[in-house]
């Protein structure tokens, strides 16, 4: 099973604001390699 790990950072002026990573995330998968399975995204610290 292949596995793929990638820490994304985002900084916001406000103290709660919405961020479309999307494209992000595409770019991870791409650079995965992965062609299907499962992706999870977890935010940490909010």
């Amino acid at each position: 099973m292949k596995s793929f790990r990638q820490e994304l950072w985002f900084e916001t002026n406000k103290r709660r604001d919405f961020i479309n990573i999307t494209p992000e995330i595409d770019q991870c998968l791409n650079k995965s390699g992965i062609k299907e399975g499962l992706c999870l995204i977890n935010a940490m610290h909010i």
